[in-house]
């Protein structure tokens, strides 16, 4: 087809004739016609690549090698891609018989398009069944799965529940309509902050460690120590945990089923009094509710209580390397309240015979020992 040709073409086809139809007229074929469509759309509209995308001049190099025979790995060395980017773009523009540059092209420019239409924009059939579920009380997440599991082999009828949400807390994507927001159980109309501060149960008064004295840190003076509850099956049953940070001496105190902060602060009292007061110096936890009770287990000790960050558990390293150890000897999905006091302080003592690296091979008993034969000030 010359120029003039080629131009009267794309003019029938902005004018809606089919690509079979102006074939005809011209005496070729509609594949023919589709290539011409094609690049005249690639000249109008330029598809910006970053490095992450196949650009032009390497789809037109899947394109030789397809024709040359080469495999989808041998284009992919080629390329200095991996295989399977190689495959994905072949399989989603015609596969290797049908492949070629410009409807790569094509169809990367229509991919990247943006915004995308939603998918409760797109079909009615998903809208409708989305709101009646709602409608009949459940969650989105249970609509999701339901659906999932009703219509198995229909991707039109599959949506995460995410995008139910957005749909209802999201004004700019409300396909749902907003009175529908009344009927999840939360009854909210906004969609709480996933970054957001929790603030139900803070324990009053507690003191961060970012105000811990710096002797804690270096691990130059004993009596600093570290804990944490192990959770027994289910969470019903625990065991409070403390480990002297020079040292790495154990204490274990029996809790059972019962976790209130009353019980918790006894138990820990009972096991921190039985040593000299230059060994007893702060203590630091996590922002349990189990440790509410801090200032008075601070007046019966005269031990400060540091709590650490959210979500930070490397702040109690020591602690956190022996709760993996003691699970050795209390596995998680156990029973924990079997375990009475005798039977954790024979677990401690194990635990404390062991040579340590960290401690030039010495064991933590070995090491307290040495610190209950000196006795210095409480100001050192």
């Amino acid at each position: 087809m010359d120029p003039g040709q080629q131009r009267r073409a794309l003019v029938m086809l902005d004018e809606g004739m089919s690509s079979v139809a102006v074939g005809a007229v011209f005496g070729v074929s509609c594949r023919t016609i589709s290539r011409l469509r094609d690049e005249a759309w690639l000249r109008r509209r330029r598809v910006l690549h970053s490095r992450h995308r196949l650009s032009w001049e390497e789809r037109e190099q899947i394109s030789r090698g397809l024709a040359a025979g080469l495999s989808g790995r041998a284009i992919a060395r080629g390329l200095g891609r991996a295989p399977s980017t190689v495959s994905r773009e072949v399989a989603r523009c015609g596969g290797r018989e049908r492949y070629l540059a410009v409807r790569g092209e094509v169809v990367a420019g229509e991919r990247c398009r943006r915004p995308k239409p939603r998918k409760l924009a797109r079909s009615a059939r998903l809208l409708a069944a989305v709101e009646q579920g709602l409608l009949e009380g459940w969650s989105p997440q249970q609509i999701s799965a339901r659906l999932k599991r009703e219509y198995p082999d229909d991707e039109e009828m599959r949506i995460s529940h995410e995008t139910i949400y957005l749909s209802l807390f999201v004004q700019s994507r409300g396909e749902l309509r907003r009175q529908l927001t009344a009927c999840l159980r939360t009854g909210r109309t906004r969609r709480r902050a996933q970054g957001r501060v929790e603030r139900r149960g803070r324990i009053v008064d507690m003191v961060s460690i970012s105000e811990r004295p710096a002797e804690v840190e270096d691990r130059a003076v004993p009596g600093h120590w570290e804990g944490d509850l192990i959770v027994g099956a289910y969470g019903r049953s625990a065991v409070a945990t403390l480990v002297e940070r020079q040292t790495r001496f154990v204490l274990l105190a029996y809790l059972g089923t019962d976790k209130q902060t009353e019980t918790v602060i006894a138990a820990l009292r009972r096991q921190i009094t039985t040593l000299p007061e230059h060994l007893r110096r702060s203590l630091t936890w996590d922002q349990g509710v189990e440790m509410h009770a801090h200032k008075q287990f601070s007046i019966d000790t005269g031990v400060q209580v540091y709590f650490c960050d959210p979500r930070s558990p490397w702040q109690r390293g020591s602690n956190e390397n022996t709760n993996g150890l003691l699970r050795q000897y209390l596995p998680k999905g156990t029973d924990l309240a079997v375990h009475d006091q005798d039977a954790l302080d024979e677990i401690a003592r194990k635990l404390n015979g062991r040579p340590r690296q960290t401690l030039g091979w010495m064991n933590p008993a070995e090491k307290m020992t040495e610190l209950l034969a000196t006795a210095p000030s409480r100001d050192t």
